[in-house]
């Protein structure tokens, strides 16, 4: 059947209705229609009354947001290498301030996609948006919201979060006030750095750092999106805690994008399917130079006070990152190999492991976060235990298999003897590392620490310098704050006072035993002894440095005096009164800091100049210009602590310790000549030290327990400290030209050995110790070499000289 006819022109479209009853249903329609826009007329009007009024009574009280103008947020203090590497930041706030201009487009379009796609249409109140908005609560259409970019600005700025009528108010009129002081691009570089996108993130540069370990300049479509969906609640899209809302908003602003017409459907396509990396742990690429970073701060602190954290400072140091960054891992090999010499101390921690997969996971998650990784030191929970293979659950999920070499350091554990404190079991919090051969190892956090400090000898710029095993593990800074016992190290500085006594490199001294009784040291006897506990009998001062004979120092020392050694070393920049002008002084057993140790080894480096080691070489504002700048001092016009022709003879001796002495491993591993230094160990081998230099960089390394105590009867400072040395060396002096120094006025080479010019033939000091040899007081430092001392082609020569 067809439809029916549509009415005609006269025809009424209800046929039923009784004519006379049309006019009084029209006119009653027409007067309620009259009637409602009246109503909303006078409703609109009396609004636009009060709104009026009350804009009117608050426009005096706006802030004045002229400031804006010459936008200025708050800035966190940022700490760099020479080279421009971030070293480390700190404020409340992490914001990279970006200019629109170094924004790239792909993210501002996300942002105005999702925020406000008509910005650059609308007058700062998007009206089109407001109506859309009032629509989406009556549920007709689906809307993005009334707030626009302007209208978040002035709320970010100036107002609090409160919901309230009047606070609407004042956004309003802000809102009207930006855009008529700024220009829209001005609004959107706010809007861009100002906005709190999580993990103290502010601003989307610092986001993208914060996010994706990248710059801003380099991110896709899919991680703008990413970024973009973050301003609406940085915690409910947060991609790191909540990935699986993140990934939804991400797809609805990729959806906004396309629309818009920002991106072509071939990119929308591409971004959806884009799998982003995130990143959820710390930032491994950075330059591990935590107690500069701290010592940076703690100086411009004290400068600044707490503006260093807002204004956007940035400090540049003089720290070589590639050196810096070869330190760091040359120090933490060193303590691992050490640690991997000690017993087993156990697990860090036991638990029950559930026997529900979920609970058991967790269980696995919530353990190891308090138990966080340490560098290349991870926490692990074990999940399978037998001598021959242990399963580890990381706490991304990761199970690792552990076998054969990898075992060893924890083989205690894996007894079935062991006591439970040290039992290898499921439930077990562990430490694994990787390595070298790319396999995995049970290892341990080190209880030992250690420190390492290099500095230019010839303007004092620190270069690199690490405090400590990880800065999250003890932030105490042994490279400044550690005032231990230098050992032999020390052992220079007296035979650098000899020098200036009549003493050459060629003055035979008697390594022979010595006893200093009660009268004499004003307390307990003393009988010291050398390392090995062996006496070699007369050498050469040059021999006795080299080999470290403790009996060579002691009869030197006593030879200077200990008051004129007191006083000797306090040039090299040493504390007098932490230097008792004692004999033991000879072995090292006042205090010093490693950092003073390399200020002292400078001094013979740079040919007798001492220089105040420095740090920070510029500062400037977030904009670039500078506000203080510290130029390397020049070194002829530093402070003169020995005489040129002394630096120069102590490097020879000092160079003679690389090559055949107790360091000689120096020189075979590196393959260059000019490398000088000294080791040391202190009584009991509590302390391991290797000072030393090569004419460009001076560096020292020292191991040790926080609390003194024995590192272990075969452990030495060319055992322990010289390899960590060695290690820093080998990386930082790549590409730099052997240097030898050249001979300074009064210096003669008599011999193949050299001597001050007023001592070359016979004038100084030929020998010590080796008067009366038939002396029963040793006190007088006169003792004999014993009778059964080894019978060396040196202690020939000498013999043969005397009984000439």
């Amino acid at each position: 059947m067809p439809p029916p006819a549509p009415p005609t022109e006269n025809q009424h479209p209800n046929p039923g209705l009784d004519k006379k009853d049309r006019p009084k249903k029209r006119h009653w329609f027409v007067r309620l229609t009259l009637w409602s826009i009246g109503l909303v007329v006078a409703g609109a009007l009396a609004v636009a009354l009060v709104v009026g009024v009350a804009l009117a009574m608050a426009y005096p009280n706006l802030p004045d947001v002229s400031e804006l103008a010459d936008y200025r947020p708050k800035l966190p203090l940022r700490v760099y290498s020479a080279e421009g590497a971030l070293l480390g930041e700190f404020g409340e706030e992490r914001r990279n301030l970006t200019p629109i201009k170094d924004i790239p487009e792909v993210m501002k379009d996300a942002v105005l996609a999702i925020e406000d796609t008509r910005f650059f249409q609308h007058g700062g109140v998007d009206y089109k948006g407001v109506l859309r908005a009032g629509l989406a609560n009556l549920g007709r259409v689906k809307s993005q919201g009334a707030s626009t970019i302007t209208m978040q600005v002035a709320r970010n700025v100036y107002l609090s979060s409160e919901k309230t009528f009047t606070r609407k108010i004042y956004e309003i009129l802000l809102t009207f006030k930006l855009e008529h002081l700024l220009t829209k691009d001005q609004i959107l570089e706010i809007y861009m750095n100002q906005i709190y996108l999580g993990n103290r993130a502010y601003g989307f540069a610092a986001a993208s750092e914060a996010y994706f370990g990248k710059p801003l300049k380099q991110v896709s479509v899919a991680e703008a999106a990413m970024l973009a969906g973050l301003p609406k609640a940085p915690s409910a899209y947060n991609p790191i805690s909540n990935p699986k809302r993140a990934r939804v908003r991400q797809l609805h602003i990729i959806d906004r994008m396309e629309e818009s017409g920002f991106i072509t459907s071939e990119q929308a396509a591409a971004a959806r399917t884009e799998e982003l990396q995130i990143r959820t742990g710390p930032d491994n690429t950075r330059v591990h130079a935590e107690y500069v970073a701290e010592m940076t701060r703690q100086l411009i602190f004290a400068q600044y006070g707490n503006e260093a954290y807002t204004r956007g400072l940035n400090v540049y140091t003089t720290l070589s990152a590639g050196d810096q960054e070869a330190a760091y891992r040359a120090l933490r090999r060193g303590i691992m190999d050490y640690e991997r010499r000690q017993h087993y101390r156990g697990p860090e921690k036991f638990v029950n492991l559930p026997t529900s997969a979920q609970e058991r996971e967790d269980v696995i998650d919530d353990t190891l976060a308090d138990h966080p990784d340490n560098g290349d030191v991870m926490s692990a929970m074990v999940l399978e235990a037998s001598p021959r293979k242990i399963v580890a659950a990381r706490q991304n999920g990761d199970n690792i298999e552990i076998t054969g070499e990898g075992l060893k350091p924890a083989q205690s554990g894996l007894s079935d003897k062991a006591p439970p404190n040290i039992k290898l079991r499921p439930g077990a919090v562990i430490r694994i590392t990787k390595t070298p051969k790319n396999t995995w190892e049970i290892t341990q956090l080190p209880e030992v620490e250690g420190a390492l400090v290099a500095i230019d000898p010839r303007s004092g710029a620190i270069k690199a310098l690490v405090g400590g095993f990880d800065f999250d593990k003890n932030k105490f800074n042994h490279a400044t704050q550690a005032w231990r016992q230098p050992g032999s190290s020390f052992k220079p500085f007296i035979y650098s006072a000899a020098l200036e006594k009549g003493f050459t490199p060629a003055t035979v001294i008697n390594d022979g035993p010595l006893f200093f009784d009660a009268g004499v040291t004003g307390g307990q006897p003393w009988e010291p002894k050398n390392y090995d506990g062996k006496y070699d009998g007369p050498m050469t001062m040059r021999t006795g440095l080299a080999r470290s004979k403790n009996m060579v120092s002691i009869r030197i020392l006593q030879a200077v005096g200990p008051k004129n050694g007191q006083a000797w070393v306090s040039r090299f920049g040493f504390d007098a009164e932490k230097h008792p002008a004692y004999l033991t002084m000879a072995l090292g057993a006042g205090s010093v800091t490693p950092m003073q140790m390399a200020v002292g080894y400078s001094v013979f480096a740079n040919g007798g100049y001492r220089v105040n080691p420095w740090l920070i070489a510029k500062v400037t504002d977030h904009k670039g210009r500078v506000i203080s700048e510290t130029r390397p001092p020049v070194l002829e016009e530093q402070e003169r602590a020995i005489d040129a022709r002394n630096a120069f003879v102590m490097d020879s001796l000092l160079q003679e310790v690389t090559r055949s002495g107790t360091a000689a491993r120096a020189q075979s591993t590196l393959k260059r000549p000019d490398l000088y230094g000294k080791t040391g160990t202190t009584n009991d081998s509590v302390d391991a030290w290797f000072a030393g230099f090569q004419p460009s960089l001076t560096a020292v390394t020292w191991i040790g327990y926080d609390t003194p105590r024995n590192l272990g009867s075969r452990e030495t400072g060319g055992g322990l400290s010289l390899p960590v040395w060695i290690s820093f060396m080998e990386r930082a002096l790549k590409g730099v030209p052997v240097m030898e120094p050249t001979v300074p006025p009064g210096v003669v080479n008599v011999g193949g050995e050299w001597f001050y010019e007023e001592y070359a033939r016979n004038a100084g000091v030929s020998s010590l110790g080796l008067e009366n040899r038939s002396s029963t007081n040793p006190s007088t430092a006169t003792a004999t070499a014993p009778d059964d001392a080894p019978v060396t082609e040196e202690r020939k020569r000498i013999l043969d000289l005397f009984r000439n």
